[in-house]
């Protein structure tokens, strides 16, 4: 039997990130994870500008690794496209030279980006790192969770848990008693093309809320080597209750809408389309408890309106170790202790989780959307305003007012 201070179940973004943070601050960990690196998982593959900025709080040097790392694309904006197809296309930054400036964002996938992290995790001596081990078996001790494959054969003895193991964590559903609930859940499907037309030449990603999907929407991500990322998702209520084939809905919509038709008519696909499900960030739930931490999905922290996990799971297990090195220094790894952790999440992410959720329920309204699809197109102040929501939340809030549209349909040009 292993012992130690802290292990992480899940080697993905939000637990690779907590181990590097720890061994950044001198803690010694385990971190278990069932796959055998590298693996894929499926994912809209997007890259924030949170995933930098994690990474360089931790080891400026680790984030310069990944700014060099060739897997990935850059990305300068995103092109919003409303239920009545009018495209509004925003940069990241107000005014950008891509000869000069570093991208905002990325496309990578997943399968490159988690082998990525891993290699990191592999670099530090104080991260013990275990791949290809299913923990199954959680029993809360006096000094400790002692945790354990379906056999016996694994088992590690540590004072502290961050379940870092996905949307489909035991953990969560058994210990901490969060179910899914299917109006904060969502479906999604994705697959790999290559030859897609029309993509934008800085390689912006691409958002339509086509109104069959509402308020969900069908993204087309640009990749390297020409290949693109292109899937859709809707609310898991919707789908159950409509009785909808996301996999068939998507293959449907690239051969038969007039649109996607042309842009996909000599496209190839790559594999075959994958389904997956997404936690969603819509309310706000208890994330910790004695002698444990959720992080990324198995806290059900993506954002419910552009679907973002990776970032948010980073920031998140970041987070967990320091609250981890906080509790190992006052021996307090009681749940009234840990709930610090829940409000450091909230204090972060909470406004942003909460403005998405309102934004969500807007986008059931397709006329509104197209109002301000159609303002913006002709409108530079709007532009600017719209680019400088992805970084200033105070200025975002103004999407979730309906006066911000009435004031769109009176002044619209």
């Amino acid at each position: 039997m292993l012992e130690t201070k802290v292990c992480i179940i899940g080697a993905g973004p939000g637990g690779a990130t907590a181990a590097l943070q720890l061994s950044a601050l001198g803690i010694e960990c385990v971190i278990i994870d069932k796959a055998v690196f590298p693996r894929d998982k499926v994912c809209g593959d997007g890259l924030s500008g949170k995933v930098f900025t994690t990474l360089s709080k931790i080891d400026k040097e680790m984030a310069g690794r990944l700014q060099q790392f060739t897997d990935k694309l850059g990305s300068w904006g995103v092109t919003f496209v409303s239920p009545g197809r009018l495209g509004i296309d925003i940069a990241y930054k107000t005014r950008y030279d891509r000869s000069v400036d570093d991208p905002a964002g990325y496309v990578c996938k997943r399968i490159h980006f988690d082998h990525f992290l891993v290699s990191e995790l592999k670099r530090k001596k104080d991260i013990r790192l275990f791949e290809g081990v299913n923990i199954e078996k959680y029993e809360l001790q006096e000094d400790g969770y002692l945790v354990s494959d379906r056999e016996g054969r694994f088992s590690v003895k540590a004072g502290l848990l961050i379940i870092a193991n996905g949307a489909h964590s035991s953990f969560t559903k058994d210990v901490a008693n969060i179910r899914m609930d299917p109006s904060c859940y969502a479906a999604g499907v994705r697959a790999y093309f290559k030859h897609v037309k029309g993509t934008h030449p800085d390689n912006f990603i691409e958002l339509h809320f086509l109104k069959q999907l509402l308020p969900g929407y069908m993204w087309i991500f640009p990749l390297p080597d020409g290949q693109a990322n292109v899937g859709m998702d809707m609310i898991s209520e919707t789908v159950r209750g409509k009785k909808i084939n996301l996999r068939t809905l998507l293959m449907d919509t690239l051969k038969n809408d007039p649109v996607f038709r042309e842009r996909f008519e000599d496209a190839e696909i790559i594999g075959k389309v994958e389904g997956y499900g997404l936690p969603l960030g819509s309310k706000k739930r208890k994330l910790s408890g004695c002698r444990y931490m959720l992080v990324g999905d198995a806290a059900h922290l993506i954002d419910p309106l552009t679907g973002e996990g990776i970032g948010n799971a980073m920031y998140a297990g970041r987070l967990a170790a320091l609250q981890a090195e906080a509790a190992i220094k006052s021996g307090d790894y009681s749940a009234g202790a840990l709930m610090a952790y829940d409000n450091e999440v909230y204090r972060i992410l909470g406004p942003e989780l909460k403005l998405s959720r309102r934004l969500q329920r807007l986008a059931r309204f397709p006329r509104l959307f197209n109002i301000a699809m159609r303002a913006g197109r002709h409108n530079r102040e709007l532009k600017e305003l719209i680019s400088c929501m992805f970084y200033e939340v105070d200025l975002r809030k103004k999407l979730s007012r309906p006066s911000f549209y009435v004031k769109l349909l009176l002044n619209r040009k």
